[in-house]
């Protein structure tokens, strides 16, 4: 299992345990370090789960709005454990983690799915976090056009 890939198996497991202990950011960091030491071996880079769960934990909110604007025909809550979480992963290295490309985001939590989740996991964070993507490309494209406009509002103001 590449490095990355077992950190985020962690990071999974990690807040799957926070998760289901109603998000108790007070034992994350407890939980992390279980796993940590149960599951990754001679893995160095643990810097990257501790970084991913503290960003996922702050951002919780906006990342289960996220979800919940994706999947509208899936309550937060009604999503499996598993699933949610994965999501949570994939929506967070999408909007937050600029180092990591968004096909290595996206692939990664469809391998994180068919792996821990059920039947259909994988299709659905396929599609929940497909459609994410595309809308932070559309936002994004929209950025770029207006930009020269910006500029040449600017210009004239000079």
């Amino acid at each position: 299992m590449a490095n990355r890939h077992l950190l985020r198996t962690i990071v999974m497991q990690t807040l799957y345990e926070w998760d289901f202990y109603e998000k108790d950011s007070t034992r994350l960091k407890d939980f992390a370090e279980k796993n940590i030491k149960e599951f990754s071996g001679e893995t160095e880079d643990v810097d990257f789960v501790y970084d991913t769960l503290e960003g996922i934990a702050s951002h919780c909110k906006e990342i289960d709005d996220t979800i919940i604007q994706a999947a509208p025909d899936w309550p937060i809550d009604q999503i499996t454990m598993v699933d949610r979480n994965i999501l949570r992963i994939g929506v967070y290295e999408l909007t937050y983690a600029e180092d990591i490309p968004a096909k290595v985001a996206i692939n990664e939590a469809i391998e994180l799915a068919k792996t821990f989740g059920g039947r259909s996991s994988g299709k659905f964070v396929n599609g929940v976090l497909g459609t994410i993507y595309r809308e932070i490309e559309a936002k994004r494209s929209e950025e770029k056009r207006e930009e020269p406009k910006e500029q040449e509002t600017k210009a004239k103001e000079e």
